[in-house]
């Protein structure tokens, strides 16, 4: 099961909890490219912890697949100005 997914569970599960706080914490800080406290993450016990690590490592590996999304996107552009006119939109 993906981290994120694990993360959501635990967060809808037992929302005030002090754990689930703090994976949502983690959550939203890498989202709004915010900061937490490191001691918040050492505060986890170890199950939580390598939830966090998880976390971490997959929100990273989707950073670089939205990077490649933007940059295949660009790349279609690129191609569509190349085009001659009538094979742009042959709908037109």
């Amino acid at each position: 099961m993906l981290a994120i997914k694990k993360a959501r569970k635990l967060i809808e599960a037992n929302p005030n909890d002090a754990a689930s706080q703090t994976i949502a914490a983690l959550v939203v800080a890498l989202e709004s490219a915010t900061t937490i406290s490191v001691a918040q993450l050492y505060s986890l016990d170890d199950k939580r912890f390598a939830l966090a690590l998880e976390i971490l490592d997959e929100w990273r590996l989707d950073r670089h697949y939205a990077s490649k999304l933007r940059l295949l996107d660009s790349s279609n552009l690129v191609q569509e100005l190349k085009a001659p006119p009538d094979t742009v939109n042959p709908a037109a």
